[in-house]
This record gives C-alpha cells, structure tokens and sequence, in this order.
C-alpha cells in the first residue's frame, strides 16, 4: 500500500478504516477480475483515490462532520450515478450525482457495489452506451 494511503487510513477512526480496507479490497478485486493490473492509488484532494487507464475515478470520503457516515465518491461530470440509480434505485443512498453515501452501520450490497466499481473503473470504454452497456 501506498504510505500516504496508509497515513490516510490511520486516520481514520478504526471502524471506519476497517470498512474501507474492505471496500479498497472490493475495488483492487473488480480491476483483477477485469484483467487490469494497473491500478492506480493516490491521494486525490486528501483522499483515497482508484483509477485505471480507461476509467473514470472512484474517492473515499469520510468527514469528522459526519462520523458515522462514509461515501465513494465518482466524478460528477459523468453518468455513472444516474446509472447506479437507474440500475439499483434505492439499494444505495445518493448524495447529488457525486456519491453513494454509507452508515457506518449499514450492510453493504457488495455485489452491486462491485458492479458499480465495474462500471466506473470501465467508464471511457462504455460511456457512449445506455446505461453504460447493462
């Protein structure tokens, strides 16, 4: 792991790090199962940040204004949250067309998760088809 990442992850409070260690873990799964090797992980405006080469960007969120909640953020200049919510409608909490947003107590519906990795980490390859090809 990145040492910045790392840094960023201590910071967090500890059940907040373990259920985004899990959802790191979810996202390096889904670029595996995709057949991509390269992810990328950085720090993005101070935060955890994952990207392949034709992706587009998926962003860990939490705020001390907000402790008991989490969001993976994508970018807003794309569809892909109106395509999650098209697809899952309210499997997820939105926030805007910037970010599925978690309790800390919620159960997580990985498998759609993941398929939304999926869709992110895909982006520019399958932006120009409805609903992002599903």
């Amino acid at each position: 792991m990145n040492p910045l990442i790392e840094q960023k992850f201590d910071s967090y409070p500890d059940e907040i790090a373990k259920i985004l260690m899990v959802i790191r873990q979810a996202i390096i799964d889904v670029a595996s199962e995709l057949g991509e090797d390269e992810l990328e992980e950085a720090l993005k405006w101070g935060e955890p940040s994952y990207i392949l080469k034709q992706g587009s960007t998926i962003r860990f969120s939490w705020k001390a204004s907000s402790p008991d909640e989490y969001r993976i953020c994508f970018n807003c200049k794309t569809q892909l949250i109106e395509t999650f919510n098209e697809l899952y409608g309210d499997t997820f909490n939105y926030e805007n067309n910037r970010a599925i947003v978690f309790h800390k107590n919620d159960l997580i519906p990985m498998t759609q998760l993941k398929h939304c990795f999926s869709l992110s980490l895909r982006y520019h390859n399958i932006k120009h088809l409805p609903l992002l090809g599903e």
